[in-house]
């Protein structure tokens, strides 16, 4: 083999080890405390704005996120959790979605006790944990999976048709970042950018007339945007402040 041969197969090598350290299914090394003060499931006062249903959603199997939460890009995103004392805790660890924004001492996640008790072995060694507190744990973004449910919006009591719509997105589905969503008249096509008021909570003031289309751009920060999708179930002309809505989409992304 030639000098320059060999040269091009140590670069192809270590390109292919660099690929493989930065792949978004490696784990991320970090740490983990619990709600103290919550019972097993979620809080309900979440600042990605879930609601109640960020308590219940994935079972209660929920995490507040520090880095992680991005300005509440990371609102509804899923990460695999695993703690790493091999005496107490499972291989697999547990799924979480991401409903809420804290941090404790040097910490990325801060569960449920439901989910925290779940990294665990055994029913004892879940109790091991619990006494711990904060615990060495590792992480990697995984993909959103809502058996039979599409995604859906839950409009905010706040919004005041026709002058003032706000929603947050239930069911986030896949492995990418919700990152803009436009609102169209279906008639005309007439499209608006809608404002992340904050967390998983969407905006607008004069918003379009008509039946409603909703359009999600979705993307992450390895590969970039990914095409409009358009979900099939439309927002009806009369929404109202409180209602949910099915937009007959699922994505797999």
């Amino acid at each position: 083999m030639s000098i320059s041969l060999r040269l091009f197969a140590a670069l192809l090598l270590m390109q292919s080890l660099a690929d493989a350290q930065t792949s978004s299914d490696s784990f991320i090394h970090s740490r983990a405390a619990y709600y103290p003060n919550s019972d097993e499931k979620g809080t309900d006062k979440g600042a990605c704005g879930f609601g109640s249903f960020g308590a219940t959603i994935n079972d209660g199997d929920v995490s507040a996120a520090s880095d992680l939460y991005r300005n509440g890009v990371g609102c509804g995103a899923c990460y695999q959790v695993r703690c790493t004392n091999t005496a107490y805790c499972s291989d697999k660890g547990v799924t979480v979605v991401i409903t809420d924004q804290g941090s404790g001492d040097r910490t990325d996640f801060i569960l449920s006790r439901r989910a925290f008790g779940r990294m665990a072995l055994t029913t004892d060694a879940a109790a091991s944990l619990l006494a711990l507190g904060v615990i060495d744990i590792e992480y990697r973004r995984v993909s959103c999976s809502y058996p039979n449910k599409n995604i859906t919006i839950k409009i905010d009591e706040n919004s005041n048709y026709p002058y003032y719509l706000a929603f947050v997105i239930w069911y986030q589905q896949g492995k990418k970042d919700i990152t803009a969503l436009q609102l169209c008249e279906t008639e005309n096509l007439v499209c608006k950018i809608l404002d992340r008021s904050y967390g998983a909570v969407w905006t607008t003031t004069s918003p379009p007339s008509g039946p409603l289309s909703l359009r999600m751009l979705l993307g992450d920060e390895e590969e970039g945007q990914e095409p409009w999708i358009i979900p099939t179930n439309n927002i009806p002309q009369d929404w109202k402040a409180g209602e949910t809505y099915d937009l007959g989409v699922q994505v797999d992304l």
